[in-house]
């Protein structure tokens, strides 16, 4: 499994960086600038509304019944559960 370095702020927010498109990322830049708000605002709430899509998608029933119970696994014991997802796709 590849490691990612993960970097945290103060609040303990964790700080992706993500690859996207020239035309998402025009789309993301003209949000922000018509409506006064960060780009951060708008991913932040395009993951938020569409994780649980993502979830049900591509977690095994049983991963996805844990999480949304709120007693998912430590992560040491999912990562040994739950392959790459993303491996071959």
């Amino acid at each position: 499994m590849q490691e990612h370095a993960v970097k945290r702020t103060a609040g303990n927010k964790l700080v992706v960086a993500v690859r996207v498109t020239p035309q998402i990322e025009q789309r993301l830049r003209l949000l922000a600038e018509i409506t006064g708000r960060k780009q951060s605002f708008f991913l932040q709430q395009m993951i938020e509304s569409g994780i649980g899509s993502i979830e049900a998608t591509w977690l095994p029933p049983d991963v996805l019944s844990q999480v949304r119970s709120g007693t998912m696994p430590p992560r040491q014991e999912a990562s040994a559960v739950i392959s790459d997802l993303f491996d071959g796709h």
